[in-house]
């Protein structure tokens, strides 16, 4: 809040953009450098979801549940169901993997809900001058767990259908095949059709990991610009208060009003956005196990 005071709007919001890496990035995408922010939120958050989780499995009773136990069974079961409903064949490792990026995901949006100079205030005790704690809200996260989700959908591509299996249905959807047979004509349009699948298929897998990441990371992105500019109305309210005490004072009110609705609006949007991803986890790999062999 400190900080809004002696810095212009766009400078304060810069300066909370910028992530503590191991260099200066050159484009959007360079492999060569590490952001240690996000790196350290995305395994403390994980960390902590796997010892709340075997906590909750230790203290489990077959009696009647405690409430944090019912909370746990119920939303296993939730899951479960739609693992059931859309992953048709090999189900052994869906359910838990999407409980795991449902809560994971949930645990990282929830930071944001955190003031925006909490913890890079903190991160200045020990000399970081930038520190940026919201893993989703840099564009890096949201695309590696993307693809870490293409990997699993080729992963489970290749075991459900096998190496032949998996390479024809690359070639035979979506437009089908073409039957040779002594017309010249289906000579040259077997391989052309199958070409034309094998193009659409990269680019279904390319765009489906593109915008599943670009997703989480764009509504993140922006509730956390949202937060920096109710920020700098505290900012704001500081100043005016030494001018006009009416004008401060109208501020404040604005802020805690417009602070509390947009908080409690971005609640909705944490878990949304973590079901959201949960979802297409398990839609990709269901849709990756679907074998188009008959068709």
């Amino acid at each position: 809040m400190a900080e809004a005071e002696t810095l212009t709007g766009s400078e304060y919001v810069a300066h909370h953009l910028r992530q503590l890496a191991s260099g200066q990035p050159r484009g959007l995408f360079d492999f060569s450098v590490v952001h240690y922010d996000t790196l350290a939120f995305s395994l403390l958050m994980v960390a902590l979801l796997l010892i709340v989780l075997r906590a909750a499995a230790k203290r489990a009773t077959a009696g009647v549940p405690g409430r944090f136990q019912a909370l746990i069974e119920w939303w296993v079961e939730i899951v479960d169901e739609q693992t059931k409903a859309v992953v048709p064949v090999d189900r052994t490792y869906a359910a838990p993997l999407a409980l795991t990026v449902f809560f994971w995901v949930t645990l990282m949006n929830a930071i944001d809900l955190l003031p925006v100079d909490l913890i890079p205030d903190v991160a200045k005790w020990f000399g970081i001058d930038h520190f940026r704690p919201l893993a989703t809200a840099d564009v890096n996260a949201p695309l590696g767990m993307a693809l870490g989700v293409l990997v699993l959908s080729l992963y489970y591509g290749l075991k459900v259908k096998g190496l032949f299996g998996f390479v024809k249905d690359l070639f035979i959807a979506p437009f089908g095949q073409v039957h040779v047979s002594w017309n010249p004509l289906t000579w040259v349009a077997a391989p052309l059709l199958a070409l034309a699948n094998f193009g659409m298929n990269i680019i279904e897998y390319v765009s489906k990991t593109f915008s599943m990441g670009m997703r989480l990371f764009g509504n993140m992105y922006a509730g956390e610009l949202l937060f920096f500019l109710l920020a700098l109305l505290g900012g704001a309210i500081v100043l005016n208060s030494a001018h006009d005490v009416l004008v401060g004072l109208v501020l404040a009110v604005g802020q805690a009003v417009l602070g509390t609705v947009w908080a409690l609006f971005h609640i909705l949007i944490i878990l949304i956005q973590a079901f959201i991803f949960m979802m297409l986890t398990l839609v990709y790999i269901g849709q990756a196990q679907e074998s188009h062999a008959a068709h």
